[in-house]
């Protein structure tokens, strides 16, 4: 039968026999056909559709290998039509049926060819209709028109061929068409007689020219070429360059070999200049077990050898750089795959793939594979600088695809044990063994941590460099071992080095610390002491300034006691002043105190806790005052005296400060020891004050004459009254305690007495109130009855005053904050003398009226405001405010030589109806009125009068009566524990009386609310109970007899009792009932 394309052609490949042979089998077998169709379909248009430039690079660099020729790649797309020239061996007629036989490769026996399935070719299919390979003055077509053609042909009209008829009809007469060759005419390359097949193809051996199918195939090759790049040279080593024309815009990517940094170059020129990246590689190959490759493809199994090639990018120092571009993350076998691999370098291998070239398959192979892929990257690693390695270092990765874990797996315990790290001391180290200095800083080159490793690579061998940033990622996912700086601390727990070295130690850790280092973790640092120890931890310890010389110490931070205005007589006598300055280190080891050898000092010492020696930090140091504390019970006190002596003068500190000082021991002038607070100065005015057994002894002659009144006093020793101060005192505890022995064991006298009060006058809380400040002066106690004025005037005008005046404040557990008498001054008030007499019996020359009679006037020399602290009264709010104010209040009224006028008794009462009758203790004699005069009678005799109406029954009774407001009168009853006037009388009415209406006057004065009632009963003669009345109220019923009877009655039921004598003249005058309203007008 006729084959138009190929009458006057020569068919080299003997193209026609292939054809042959496969439309035979069409015919005879339809289902070959669909199998063909199918394939290629699946080919094209599936694994290889996108796949058609590294089909054909991959095809030219076996030409090259075969051909033993550098390779060289041109593709160009012009328009609709797409070439690729290479250089190489040609086309054989063995490759021709190759391409033209689905998986069924020429290069089956090829050691290190490229390709492997024969299906590569497959790709073309995909994008054009009609493919021609020019090669070696011969050619060769694919074109499904002609395959059509020809399969037309075959089937002719006599049916002989049903079934293949079928098949094709079943798609739309599609064919495969890379099944069916064609012979072509070859072009001369060289002299381009042809330009439309070979333009640009001069110097190639092999043109292969693909008939784009339509637009969206040439956007596709368009987009291809544009990311063909530099991968391409590293995946396929037989080319040494590939030009990418498009349009007539070209580029060319060229490979060669390197020396120095790299082992490769690869560039890229286009019309913006070259780029160049340098390659470092490292190759690896061997032989399978054949067992290995059980599970491969026949054809596959043959190939037994094995090779794997690492390139990293490098810049020109030879560290490690960013991949191209243009290169996938993912494994090239030996173009790239889909099978991801994220890692800053790129591996090649012959790993087994699928059909389609497109991911690496599971197997044993594959598994050895990565095995020596991850023990070639290990040795990869040792070519670069140990600094540099750290990016090659395969990091922590969440997902991924199988082949990137199992390769992560594989490498991780190998690269523990490959020394391609590298100590501070230049040796190399392996992961598992190197040591990680992580201040906490941020590390880097020069880095604040490289003097620290310098100074620890001595003690600590494998130790990393300094200027190695322990944030790397690498260290993390290597896992090394890191040397916190409290594991420092502790790896120097019992080093022994001279004190220098401990300085340039702390110098090293403290730019570490300016660096960002958490020197938090340096609380357990050692530090050697100038007794020669070594102890754990700079917290506390001294450190000697530089006025510090071998054998003493200065004071230069003491106040100074002329400054608070204490003299030494020391001074006097030109003595004191050499004590003051210094204090000699023998003379602190009575101590115990922890001072650091001057020749390990450094500023770090201090920020990690430890204080300057100065006299202050000294006498402020814990063991200064366990020493102190403990002095009394130590079986000589004297060194530790002397050494707290010397240290109080040269710092001005005083037991003021640190109350703990008073518990010194001191010599006495009985040649014993007592602590501080127990003992009097020679010569003190306190002395003079105090009872003849006060519990006081008397410092020792000699101690005044080496270290005067002032530092004595400083410590506590007694001279005149003292007060003592606490700080966020919770009232209910163990308030003796607070003072921390300054008063005592005891504590000041009567304390919880003051506490207790404070509380009832604060509601007596669930939870304790603080007193922010608790100031008290001690030993009142022991004042003499008769110094009593001394005292007074020592603390009305000595610096002590304010502990009398200033009152306490004190914190509520609900937010609030009240001010209550200081304990001072409650002391004071009730147990000091002013003028014979307790100061709360006593008033002030202008105090409240109602009080004169009652108390007795302070002397007028009393400073006001100091007698007004002590308690002397000045109201008779104030009177009543106190806890026992009401019953003092009470027991003068009931004494019947104190004198109160009748206006002032009414106030009393009236102020007493306020006070909490449960605070109160009932008096057994009351002052109150009988037969019009003031009288002190007994309680029991006594009412408190509730209504006026029954003041002419209550007279017939002589009862003794307590006339308060009448409102009050309930409360006051309650509060001195009485019968109402209503309770004591039976208020019987014993007459008739007439209804009568309330008169009209009535209703100008009295609010009618008051008085709803229009009524009230008129009697000729009212009595109650048997006794003459002119007017009584009872059940709401107005009983008058009189004028001036009737108004009071109104006016009493209506509770408008003051308006009683302008009704009474209303009522007699109705007359004067508008000058008697305006009158009421004018009233307040």
């Amino acid at each position: 039968m006729a084959e138009p394309l190929t009458a006057s052609v020569a068919d080299p490949y003997n193209t026609a026999e292939l054809r042959r042979r496969v439309l035979a089998a069409w015919a005879d077998a339809p289902a070959r056909f669909r199998e063909d169709a199918n394939a290629e379909e699946d080919f094209a248009l599936g694994g290889y559709r996108d796949r058609v430039v590294v089909e054909l690079a991959q095809n030219a660099a076996d030409a090259a290998r075969r051909a033993g020729v550098p390779g060289r790649l041109r593709l160009a797309l012009t328009g609709h039509r797409l070439t690729a020239a290479n250089t190489g061996a040609p086309l054989t007629a063995e490759g021709v049926e190759s391409l033209a036989t689905l998986r069924a490769s020429t290069k089956r026996g090829e050691q290190g060819s490229a390709g492997r399935f024969g299906v590569g070719f497959s790709a073309v299919a995909a994008l054009s209709d009609d493919v021609t390979v020019d090669s070696g003055g011969s050619a060769v077509r694919f074109s499904a028109e002609a395959a059509r053609a020809a399969v037309t042909d075959l089937l002719g009209d006599d049916g002989a061929h049903s079934g293949l008829a079928q098949e094709v009809e079943s798609r739309s007469g599609h064919v495969p068409m890379l099944r069916l060759p064609f012979p072509a005419e070859a072009v001369n390359r060289v002299t381009s007689e042809a330009p439309e097949a070979g333009e640009g193809a001069e110097g190639y051996d092999t043109v292969v020219t693909l008939l784009l199918r339509d637009d969206r195939a040439r956007d596709r090759v368009r987009e291809l070429l544009d990311r063909t790049g530099e991968a391409l040279l590293l995946a396929l080593p037989g080319l040494v360059e590939v030009r990418v024309d498009v349009e007539g815009a070209e580029r060319v990517l060229t490979r060669e070999e390197a020396a120095g940094t790299a082992d490769l170059v690869t560039a890229h020129l286009d019309g913006d200049g070259t780029r160049t990246t340098l390659w470092r590689t490292l190759e690896r190959s061997g032989s399978f077990d054949p067992a290995l490759l059980a599970d491969r493809p026949t054809e596959e199994r043959d190939r037994t050898s094995w090779s794997l090639t690492w390139a990293v990018p490098v810049d020109e120092d030879g560290a490690v750089a960013a991949l191209p571009a243009d290169v996938e993350s993912v494994v090239h076998a030996p173009t790239p795959t889909d099978t991801e691999l994220d890692l800053p370098a790129v591996l090649i291998g012959t790993f087994p793939l699928g059909s389609d070239r497109r991911a690496v398959q599971p197997g044993a192979a594959t598994d050895l594979l990565l095995m020596e892929a991850a023990e070639a990257y290990c040795a990869l690693l040792r070519r670069f600088d140990p600094r540099a390695s750290l990016d090659l270092v395969p990091g922590t990765r969440v997902g991924g695809g199988a082949v990137d874990a199992v390769f992560r797996a594989r490498v991780a315990e190998p690269l523990q044990d490959t020394p391609f790290l590298v100590t501070a001391a230049g040796a190399p180290v392996a992961p598992r063994d190197a040591v990680l200095l992580d201040t906490g800083g941020p590390g880097g080159t020069d880095g604040p941590a490289a003097d620290l490793v310098r100074v620890l690579s001595e003690l600590v061998p494998p130790l990393l460099p300094g200027s190695w940033s322990p944030r790397h990622p690498a260290l993390a996912a290597l896992r090394v071992h890191r040397l916190g700086l409290a594991d420092v601390a502790d790896l120097l727990a019992d080093t022994d080095r001279p004190p220098h070295w401990w300085a340039a130690l702390y110098a090293a850790l403290d730019r570490a610390g300016r660096g960002g280092a958490d020197l938090d973790e340096l609380g357990a640092l050692p530090v050697p002491l100038a007794d020669g120890r070594l102890v754990r931890g700079p917290r506390s310890l001294l450190v000697p300034s530089q006025d510090w010389s071998a054998d003493g110490a200065r004071g230069e931070d003491r106040d100074g006691w002329e400054d608070r205005g204490e003299r030494d007589d020391r001074d006097d006598r030109g003595e004191g002043d050499d004590r003051r300055e210094r204090g000699p280190l023998d003379a602190l080891a009575a101590l115990g105190v922890r001072v650091v050898h001057p020749e390990a000092v450094h500023p770090l010492l201090n920020r990690l806790g430890a204080v300057e020696a100065s006299a202050a930090t000294v006498l402020r140091d814990g063991r200064t005052e366990a020493a102190v504390r403990a002095s009394l019970d130590a079986d000589d006190p004297e060194p530790v005296a002397e050494a707290v002596l010397g240290l109080v003068s040269a710092s001005g500190i005083s037991a003021a400060d640190v109350p703990w000082l008073s518990e010194l021991a001191l010599r006495d002038d009985e040649d014993g020891y007592s602590v501080a607070a127990e003992l009097l100065v020679p010569g003190a005015p306190l002395a003079d004050l105090l009872v003849d057994d006060a519990p006081f002894g008397t410092v020792h002659p000699d101690l005044v004459e080496r270290h005067g009144t002032g530092v004595l006093r400083a410590v506590g020793a007694l001279w005149e009254l003292t007060a003592v101060r606490a700080e966020e005192v919770a009232l209910g505890e163990d308030l003796a305690s607070v003072f921390d022995g300054a008063a005592g064991e005891e504590g000041p006298d009567g304390l919880e007495d003051w506490a207790d009060e404070v509380l009832e006058r604060v509601g007596d809380p669930e939870l304790p109130p603080v007193v922010p400040e608790l100031v008290c002066v001690a030993d009142l106690d022991y004042v003499a009855d008769e110094q009593w004025p001394r005292a007074l005037a020592m603390l009305a005008e000595g610096p002590l005053r304010e502990a009398v005046t200033a009152p306490a404040r004190v914190l509520l557990p609900d937010g609030r904050v009240t001010d209550v008498p200081s304990y001072t001054a409650w002391w004071l008030r009730t147990r000091a003398l002013l003028g014979g007499s307790a100061p709360a019996g006593l008033r002030l020359g202008d105090a409240d009226p109602a009080l004169v009679g009652l108390y007795d006037e302070v002397s007028a020399d009393v400073d006001p405001e100091f007698a007004r602290a002590l308690g002397v009264r000045t109201t008779l709010e104030d009177v009543l405010a106190d806890p026992d104010g009401a019953d003092d209040l009470l027991a003068r009224l009931a004494d019947p030589q104190r004198h109160v006028d009748r206006a002032s008794l009414r106030r009393v009462w009236a102020a007493l109806a306020g006070v909490d009758a449960d605070l109160v203790t009932p008096p057994s004699r009351v002052r109150a009125v009988r037969g019009g005069s003031i009288v002190v009678a007994d309680a029991e005799d006594a009412v408190v009068v509730d209504s006026p109406d029954l003041l002419p029954l209550l007279e017939e009774q002589e009862r003794a009566l307590v006339l308060a407001p009448a409102e009050t009168a309930e409360a006051v009853a309650d509060v001195l524990d009485l019968d109402l006037a209503s309770e004591a009388v039976t208020g019987r009415v014993g007459s008739a009386g007439q209804m009568r209406q309330v008169p009209d006057e009535a209703d100008l004065f009295l609010d009618p609310a008051g008085e709803p009632d229009r009524t009230y009963l008129h009697h000729q003669t009212l009595t109650v109970d048997g006794v003459e009345v002119e007017w009584y109220v009872a059940d709401g019923s107005a009983h008058a007899s009189t004028t001036d009877g009737l108004a009071r009655a109104l006016c009493w039921r209506a509770g408008q009792w003051s308006r009683r004598h302008v009704l009474a003249d209303a009522l007699r005058e109705p007359g004067a009932v508008a000058r008697l309203l305006a009158e009421a007008d004018l009233d307040d």
